[in-house]
């Protein structure tokens, strides 16, 4: 499973999820709902107690992925297929021009 903290300005905002079935999971923090309830990441995702779910990225995660001759560049720098949509959230959206930084969670060893 591969998973990323998610951030929205400063902060803390969630966990996403790619379970190994390829299913996507978004979770808010628990903190995050209680002091920032109106500061959502994006109008289809609301901030709420429940997890998101769904087969394919979240489009909202998906549209910070770069693209065209900069997401070649991303592709080549850090052999991740173009098609590894996680892999490239992870990889290229810690510092996304905007509100919102990706950063991944490594798993230590034997975990």
């Amino acid at each position: 499973m591969r998973q990323g903290k998610i951030y929205y300005r400063d902060f803390f905002a969630g966990i996403l999820k790619e379970t190994d079935a390829g299913e996507y999971i978004f979770q808010y923090d628990e903190g995050f709902v209680k002091e920032h309830p109106d500061e959502f990441l994006t109008f289809t995702m609301p901030v709420a107690e429940k997890p998101y779910t769904s087969k394919r990225l979240f489009p909202f995660f998906e549209g910070l992925i770069p693209e065209g001759w900069l997401l070649d560049i991303a592709s080549e720098n850090w052999k991740i297929n173009r098609n590894d949509r996680m892999g490239l959230l992870l990889a290229c959206c810690q510092n996304c021009i905007g509100a919102v930084s990706v950063i991944p969670i490594v798993e230590a060893d034997g975990e």
